[in-house]
């Protein structure tokens, strides 16, 4: 019974997701598609929520104060997503998942960071050339704030009773 308790401990399970390998580009690449359909829907409702609110009549009324709500939005779904389980919609559909460097569960301080970051790194391509040559093939964004994206089907998880 001791061997069973210690190799699902919590520690055992760290060490674990800190050895997982990482997600191909290919992999990450339709996630990131799937992430895209399904923020569509985050967008829509928060837009909804914005123009209830304010009671704009017209897309262009309020436009930045629009986009800093989107992006608070937006935000909030990935920062909620990647703490409580390190996953979104899509990255468990595609078995991907968000720990720290250790393998752990990610701090809010660098969910937020992480996707602030994101930003800027994504769009400006940088990311996907930094995966490219780097190491262990993550993004710029996860190397800076010490996060790592992980194939979470290459981790056991204990059955349970």
């Amino acid at each position: 019974m001791g061997d069973s308790a210690s190799a699902t401990s919590p520690a055992t399970r760290q060490a674990a997701y800190a050895a997982a390998p990482t997600p191909g580009k290919w992999t990450r690449f339709a996630c990131m598609m799937y992430e895209a359909i399904l923020l569509f829907g985050v967008v829509f409702v928060a837009d909804y929520l914005f123009d209830t609110l304010t009671q704009s009549k017209h897309a262009l009324a309020l436009r930045h104060e629009r986009q800093a709500w989107l992006f608070v939005a937006i935000g909030a779904y990935f920062i909620l997503c990647w703490r409580m389980g390190g996953q979104t919609l899509p990255m468990k559909t595609w078995d991907i998942r968000l720990v720290d460097g250790n393998g752990g569960r990610i701090p809010m301080w660098k969910a937020i960071v992480r996707y602030v970051l994101s930003w800027p790194i994504t769009f400006t391509g940088i990311g996907y050339v930094w995966a490219c040559f780097d190491k262990d093939r993550q993004f710029l964004h996860d190397r800076l704030v010490g996060t790592r994206l992980i194939v979470s089907k290459a981790v056991k998880r204990p059955r349970k009773k």
